[in-house]
């Protein structure tokens, strides 16, 4: 019988066979211990409507180890269409960790993503793969120039506003809204007080959608106030 792969201690199996890890910097997984992929699919891709959208161009606020972006890869390849994807991370994970976390799962087989994996995480990260198109800025968002108007989905996707409560301000959340692009969407896994505060101030119709596994509600927010429920 073969053996599983030995895997770095940081990574962790969760329920529907996707893997996220435990960032020591943050004390927290990256991802849904109750289903990384499960949390990609439903709170981000699903949630902006990108599953659904001709040609998204999607803004990533933590990269993390890239599984927000394999769902996304996979459903825009699925569907033939063009992905525009840019993603801000200040603090990159290990290359292996991204492998690892990868290996076997969707999107790990595509051209852009192998591209990813052989030049982590050196800068300037800029992919072109087929019908997809990536760059990666490794820098600090909260002083970075951001891309005006131009995001049809924005992923919020930072560590909690408890670990991580920079990427969680009103002031901030304010400068993430003017890189919507009209009918832009914003979504993100908190449900937190002040973050629905924070989107509503920014000027977007905050909507509350049932959570992933493990989380009773996650948040959209739309730009031009365009209600896309259920």
């Amino acid at each position: 019988m073969s053996q599983p792969p030995c895997r770095s201690p940081q990574i962790i199996e969760t329920p529907d066979g996707s893997r996220t890890a435990h960032s020591p910097r943050f004390g927290e997984a990256y991802g849904s211990r109750h289903g990384a992929h499960t949390q990609a699919r439903h709170v981000f891709l699903e949630g902006t409507r990108t599953h659904q959208h001709p040609a998204p161009r999607v803004l990533e606020i933590g990269f993390g180890l890239g599984v927000n972006f394999r769902a996304t890869l996979t459903d825009a390849a699925a569907r033939n269409v063009r992905l525009d994807y840019v993603a801000y991370e200040f603090d990159p994970a290990p290359a292996n960790w991204l492998r690892e976390v990868s290996e076997g799962q969707v999107g790990a087989e595509h051209p852009a993503w192998r591209q990813l994996l052989n030049r982590w995480p050196h800068a300037p990260l800029h992919i072109e793969a087929e019908n997809v198109r990536l760059t990666v800025h490794f820098t600090d968002v909260l002083t970075a120039d951001l891309p005006q108007h131009w995001a049809t989905a924005l992923y919020l996707d930072g560590f909690s506003p408890t670990r991580n409560p920079e990427v969680w301000t009103p002031e901030f959340v304010a400068r993430l809204s003017g890189t919507l692009a009209p009918g832009g969407v914003l979504a993100t896994y908190s449900a937190a007080g002040h973050v629905r505060r924070a989107l509503a101030a920014a000027g977007l119709t905050v909507e509350r959608r049932l959570g992933a596994p493990g989380k009773r509600e996650c948040l959209r927010a739309v730009r031009d106030g365009r209600s896309l429920s259920p």
